[in-house]
This record gives C-alpha cells, sequence and structure tokens, in this order.
C-alpha cells in the first residue's frame, strides 16, 4: 500500500466511525458550566411565577409559610441541566432586583431554594416585609427572559 492509499484508508476511516455514531452519542447533554457560558437558560413562552402564600398585605404573627407558584415550567434542584426547569430564589425585604446576569446572591435577603423547594416557613422580626420570587437556572442565574413574581407585603405583629 502506497503512502496516499493510507492516507485515503485513514481519511474514509474516521469519515465511517463519524457517520456510525449513534443518536445517544450525539446527543450528550450540556454541563452547566458549558449552559452558563454560552448565555442564560430560556424560559417558557407564557411561563409565569407567582406567591401562592401568603396573600398581598397579610397580617400574621411568629412564622409564615411562604409557598411558591410557577406555571408554564417545572422545578429541578440545582445543577439539573434541563429545558424549561429551573429553581426558586426568595427576595426578602430587597428593594432593587439583582442583575439577571449573574447568578443571584445567595444571604439572607436572597434565600436559594436548590434542592427544588417549593415552600419555606420562615421566622420574621415585627414590622412590614417584602416577599418576591425570581427563578434561576441550573447555575442560580435567572431565565431569558427572567421569571419574577409581584412584589407582596406582609406584616409580622
Amino acid at each position: 500500500m502506497n503512502r496516499t492509499t493510507s492516507v485515503f484508508t485513514l481519511l474514509f476511516s474516521l469519515a465511517l466511525l463519524s457517520a456510525c455514531q449513534t443518536p445517544a452519542e450525539e446527543t450528550v447533554s450540556a454541563t452547566a458550566d458549558e449552559q452558563e457560558s454560552a448565555g442564560r437558560s430560556s424560559s417558557a413562552d407564557g411561563a409565569t411565577l407567582y406567591i401562592i402564600s401568603p396573600m398581598d398585605g397579610e397580617e400574621t404573627g411568629g412564622s409564615v409559610t411562604v409557598r411558591f407558584g410557577l406555571s408554564g415550567m417545572g422545578v429541578a434542584p440545582a445543577g439539573t441541566v434541563k429545558d424549561n426547569t429551573g429553581h426558586h430564589h426568595l427576595l426578602i425585604d430587597v428593594e432593587e432586583l439583582p442583575s439577571f446576569e449573574f447568578p443571584i446572591p445567595n444571604d439572607a435577603n436572597h434565600r436559594h431554594f436548590g434542592g427544588g423547594q417549593t415552600q419555606v416557613s420562615i421566622d420574621l422580626e415585627p414590622g412590614t416585609h417584602t416577599l418576591q420570587l425570581v427563578l434561576g437556572d441550573q447555575s442560580h442565574v435567572p431565565h431569558d427572559p427572567p421569571l419574577v413574581s409581584e412584589k407582596i407585603t406582609i406584616t409580622i405583629n
């Protein structure tokens, strides 16, 4: 076999191997880092995020259970790369929404529910407080367009 034939055989073999890949080999899910570097995850058309309870203007004492509502998309734990899913972030007494280009902060005013939780009981000091939800993707980055609930105000007696 001469050199030209060897090169041709090698190239033909590589092309054949590439063409014989099964769909499972071709459909490899992107990692969270790959998706993050590619930009924000898309939100589903018509999806909405809302607080089921407490109601805006509600007065309560001590502990309050906040129930999260989401329609048009699903809830998945942080780190899960799956279209049309995300996890909840509860903003407590936050005046200005965080940047939608970066992961949502994780502190006392920006609570992450990366386990896929859909409610939480929290203790707040007596007084007036605001609550708002933001849906984050597998990397805690808001979707594009972002899903943000209306801000509600509650009073703790």
